[in-house]
């Protein structure tokens, strides 16, 4: 099986360019906020001014505007960067003109959240193998909302990877959120009409590409841990059992860390696959769950270290999708649990 090598060349140096230039928007985005809150505890303490109030609502509303990003970017990191955007020009916002302050948000949002799915929309052109949403260690109420899990999960999210950006800002928007057609219309800048149109493609779309059964938390957890049991003991015809003959196993290391290049097909493959590569480094390797995009997932660590998170998809009590990410640039926000809200 083929796999990316990990040689200095210009795609390191592209990773790495992109990750200074991320730091210093973060930087710039920490001390937008804290100035925006610095600038509103002093107006709170005479008549409460503008700046305070504005503060407040963005913080208020963060988790659910981070979701509507994230959802529409299927990076948190990228998702991150939209919230920077959005805090800035929301703090120049003369909020007396505005009647309804989530809504304002939300088309703020989803407005840098478009700009910004052009510009990854080019580096996925470029991207070395394949391209996975980046993995979010998720809190456990995520799991208990069934709707917003769905919409988070791995296979998802992938789904969504299949729309247009507009068509994906509409789905999400309408299907996730439950916003009216006239919110959507000012958000993505189009008619009513228009976007009962593009929200009928999106939802016929997905619809055909989602997965096909509804899979409880206890199946999802009793199918995992019956996979890992398999792994962990070397047992093929076990992780056969478990396999859909169909599954599809894809790896996502963004040329910074080994990962098969191409989607491995089928139980047989990609079983032998999964146990042949984790034995060559079987004493060094532990498998943990943990709960990953609002599902049970695993997580690989590497003499103690985070390796690559394993995101699976269920469909008739069988798996049948594989998601191993191992790129690092997209494992930051697996050390810490991320709040989603609708």
């Amino acid at each position: 099986m083929r796999v990316t090598r990990c040689e200095p060349n210009e795609r390191e140096k592209l990773v790495t360019s992109e990750k200074n230039g991320r730091e210093q928007r973060d930087a710039t985005g920490r001390r937008a906020a804290a100035a925006g809150a610095g600038a509103g505890a002093g107006a709170g303490a005479g008549a409460g001014g503008p700046v305070d109030a504005a503060t407040e609502d963005f913080v208020d509303h963060r988790n659910l505007l981070f979701t509507v990003a994230y959802e529409m970017l299927g990076s948190a990191a990228d998702a991150e960067d939209v919230l920077q955007e959005t805090w800035l020009k929301w703090a120049g916002v003369d909020l007396a003109t505005v009647r309804d302050r989530r809504a304002y948000l939300v088309r703020i949002t989803t407005r840098q959240a478009l700009n910004r799915l052009r510009t990854l929309g080019r580096r996925k052109e470029t991207y070395v193998g394949s391209w996975l949403p980046e993995p979010l260690l998720t809190t456990p109420d995520v799991a208990e909302d069934v709707e917003l899990a769905d919409s988070v999960s791995m296979a998802m999210m992938l789904v969504l990877e299949t729309l247009a950006p507009v068509e994906r800002a509409v789905f999400v928007l309408r299907e996730v959120f439950d916003l009216g057609y006239g919110e959507i219309a000012e958000a993505v800048e189009k008619s009513p009409a228009a976007v009962r149109q593009i929200a009928h493609r999106a939802r016929t779309h997905v619809a055909a590409r989602r997965p096909r059964g509804e899979v409880s938390a206890t199946e999802s957890r009793e199918a995992l841990a019956a996979f890992r049991r398999a792994v962990e003991t070397g047992d093929l015809q076990g992780l056969l059992d478990i396999l859909s003959p169909d599954v599809v196993l894809l790896g996502d290391g963004g040329g910074i860390k080994q990962a098969v290049l191409r989607p491995v097909t089928g139980a047989g493959k990609v079983a032998r696959f999964m146990l042949g590569g984790l034995a060559r480094q079987a004493a060094a390797l532990s498998l943990g769950a943990a709960q990953v995009n609002g599902y049970p997932a695993l997580i690989v660590r590497l003499d103690g270290e985070l390796d690559t998170v394993l995101a699976v998809r269920f469909d008739g009590g069988r798996i049948t999708g594989l998601y191993a990410v191992r790129n690092p640039e997209k494992l930051s926000h697996m050390h810490r649990e991320t709040a989603l809200r609708r």
